[in-house]
């Protein structure tokens, strides 16, 4: 089972926000996920990013591979 930390899309039209989940990579973007570890809201500004970091870690240690948006994101929140 290939495991992805991405984002899932939520919100109204043309007013989008987001929330960073893992999921198995064979489901839909906005399918099942596995577990939700936190949120992106890039319609604030300043953009809002709120992530659990212990279970961003587990998840990594346990071999999920980040999207390269998400990486973007954790790594600006100092995360990885």
């Amino acid at each position: 089972m290939a495991v992805k930390i991405r984002l899932k899309r939520m919100g109204a039209k043309k007013a989008p926000f987001y929330r960073i989940v893992v999921a198995d990579s064979r489901f839909p973007r906005d399918g099942r996920f596995i577990e939700e570890i936190g949120y992106y809201d890039p319609a604030k500004n300043p953009t809002v990013v709120s992530v659990d970091g212990e279970k961003v870690q587990r998840w990594l240690k346990n071999g999920a591979q980040p999207t390269d948006t998400v990486k973007r994101l954790l790594k600006n929140k100092g995360i990885i």
